[in-house]
């Protein structure tokens, strides 16, 4: 029986991030890959070894394994973010995803700081899965 904790959540919606970029996003997956990757760079939300191609950001989309970099829907939900079209988690694990990326991309002192400073259109739909995202975090810092 799978498991229904946070994290287990989290890993499931990764690959759900990476879809809605692609869906989203206004070129092919080559392109969509790259900026995908230079974004990680220039943002510093992480440091890609290499520049991945297409097949390898739908691989990323489509993958249950867990074994996407962490970068990759890191940036995402930091492009996300910023569109127009106000994009919104399609489902738990994705809102789970999204939360947990969202308190990896920024430092927040507060629960209620976090919240605040996430996009007027998320705040609703994200409202439940970052106070487990923000328990999650809290829990993995040594005492």
């Amino acid at each position: 029986m799978p498991q229904d904790d946070f994290y287990t959540k989290v890993r499931a919606g990764l690959s759900a991030l990476l879809r809605q970029w692609q869906a989203l996003g206004q070129a092919d997956a080559d392109q969509l890959a790259l900026i995908l990757a230079e974004t990680a760079r220039v943002a510093k939300l992480g440091t890609p070894d290499t520049t991945p191609d297409g097949a390898m950001l739908k691989y990323w989309s489509q993958t249950l394994e867990g074994d996407i970099p962490l970068w990759a829907p890191r940036t995402a939900v930091f492009l996300l973010n910023q569109m127009p079209a106000k994009p919104m988690p399609e489902s738990d694990a994705e809102a789970c995803a999204w939360a947990y990326c969202w308190l990896r991309n920024r430092t927040f002192s507060t629960l209620e700081d976090a919240h605040t400073a996430l996009p007027a259109h998320l705040q609703e739909p994200l409202k439940s899965a970052l106070e487990a995202a923000w328990r999650d975090q809290q829990g993995l810092r040594l005492v």
